[in-house]
C-alpha cells in the first residue's frame, strides 16, 4: 500500500507539474499577442502628432507606392485636411506594376481600399496584420479574386505588402487608436508610382497605362483635398467625390451625380497643369516642338458630373486658397459655364 501510495503522489506531482508548464506556455503565448497588439505609438511619434496639430485618435489613410518602394501614413490635423505624419520603407511586395487580377497570382494590388475594424488582425501568423479588402467593387465589376490580400510583418510577401515586424507595429498602432477615436474604417490607396507626368510619360506604353490614368484621378483629388476622397464604381471604372441620390451600381450606368464648382474648377486647373507639363516632356521624349494642349473645361474633364453652388460637405472642398478674397467668402471663378459662382471660405 505504501508503495502504490507513493506512486500516486509521484503521477500527480508530475501531470501539476505539466499543467503548471503549459499555463505558463499559453500565458507566453498570449502575453506576447496582448503586448504586439497594444504597444503604445513611439513617442517621437507621438510628439511629431502634437507638433503636427494631430490627435493620437485621430483618423489615418494610408498612401502605398510600389516603384518608390514607400508606406505613406497620412494623418487629420485640427483643421480637418490630412497631412503626412510619417514614411516607411516596405520591406517586400510581390508580383510587378499593376493591378492584381486573379487568386495565386503572387500580384500586390492597386487601387482604392477600405479597412474596417473586423479586418485588423492581431493574432497574424506574420507578427501583425490587416486585410485590405481585396476584392472591392472594382475589382468585382472586373471578376477579379483572391482573398487575404494583407499589409503585414515578416518581411515576406506573396501578394501582399510587407514590413518588418517593428514597423508594422507602429502602423497597427496608429490604426488601432484611428479606430478607437471613432474612425468607421481608413483607406488605403495603393499606386504604381507617384503619378507626376515624369513617371505617367515613363510609362506611356505600359499595358496598364490606362487603368493608372484613371487612379490618376483619385490621386489628384487627394492632392487637391488633403481629404480621402470619396470613392464609387459605376461603369466598372472609379469615380471620385461625386454625390448621387442614386445608387451607383458598379458594372451599370453612373447615376446623375454632382460635385462642388469649388473643387471642379480646382480639378480642372490641374489637369491642366498635368497636360502642359506631360505634353513638354512628350515632345521632348520624341524630339520634337511641343504643341498647345486643347481646352480642358468641366465636362470635358467631368464628364457626365454636374457642378454646383456648395459643397454639400467639407469633404468636397478643396484646400482654402492662400489669397484672400476681395469678397468675404466669394469671389468669381473664370470656368467654362460662366453663370456659376466659385465660393471659397474665408481665412480666419
Amino acid at each position: 500500500m505504501k508503495f502504490i501510495r507513493v506512486k500516486y503522489l509521484s503521477i500527480r506531482t508530475t501531470i501539476l507539474a505539466g499543467a503548471m508548464v503549459g499555463l505558463t506556455a499559453c500565458n507566453g503565448v498570449f502575453g506576447d499577442l496582448n503586448r504586439k497588439a497594444n504597444a503604445p505609438v513611439p513617442r517621437v511619434l507621438a510628439f511629431k502628432m502634437k507638433a503636427k496639430g494631430m490627435a493620437l485618435t485621430s483618423p489615418i489613410m494610408l498612401r502605398i507606392f510600389k516603384e518608390e518602394n514607400t508606406l505613406e501614413v497620412w494623418k487629420r490635423r485640427n483643421t480637418g485636411r490630412y497631412a503626412l505624419l510619417t514614411s516607411y520603407e516596405i520591406c517586400k511586395w510581390s508580383g510587378k506594376l499593376g493591378p492584381k487580377f486573379k487568386e495565386g497570382d503572387r500580384q500586390a494590388p492597386e487601387g482604392f481600399y477600405r479597412v474596417n475594424k473586423h479586418q485588423m488582425n492581431p493574432n497574424s501568423q506574420y507578427h501583425l496584420s490587416f486585410n485590405m479588402g481585396f476584392p472591392n467593387a472594382y475589382d468585382r465589376a472586373h471578376e477579379r479574386t483572391g482573398s487575404h490580400l494583407m499589409i503585414h510583418g515578416a518581411c515576406s510577401s506573396a501578394g501582399c505588402y510587407s514590413m518588418t515586424d517593428e514597423k508594422v507595429e507602429e502602423i497597427y498602432a496608429m490604426a488601432r487608436d484611428a479606430f478607437k477615436g471613432g474612425q468607421k474604417a481608413f483607406q488605403i490607396q495603393a499606386f504604381p508610382f507617384r503619378m507626376t507626368p515624369e513617371n505617367m510619360i515613363k510609362n506611356r506604353d505600359h499595358q496598364h497605362f490606362e487603368f493608372w490614368k484613371m487612379l490618376k484621378k483619385g490621386y489628384d483629388h487627394f492632392e487637391i483635398t488633403k481629404m480621402p476622397p470619396k470613392v464609387d464604381v459605376c461603369e466598372r471604372r472609379y469615380v471620385f467625390n461625386t454625390e448621387s441620390e442614386e445608387r451607383y451600381p458598379s458594372s451599370g450606368q453612373c447615376p446623375s451625380r454632382s460635385m462642388p464648382v469649388t473643387l471642379a474648377t480646382a480639378y480642372v486647373a490641374k489637369q491642366k497643369e498635368y497636360s502642359s507639363r506631360f505634353e513638354a516632356l512628350l515632345a521632348e521624349a520624341e524630339n520634337r516642338p511641343p504643341v498647345t494642349p486643347g481646352p480642358i473645361t468641366i465636362p470635358s474633364a467631368l464628364p457626365g458630373v454636374t457642378v454646383v453652388a456648395s459643397a454639400p460637405s467639407r469633404q468636397a472642398l478643396p484646400e482654402a486658397p492662400t489669397a484672400k478674397p476681395s469678397l468675404p467668402g466669394v469671389t468669381e471663378a473664370p470656368i467654362s459655364t460662366p453663370s456659376l459662382v466659385r465660393l471659397t471660405r474665408p481665412k480666419n
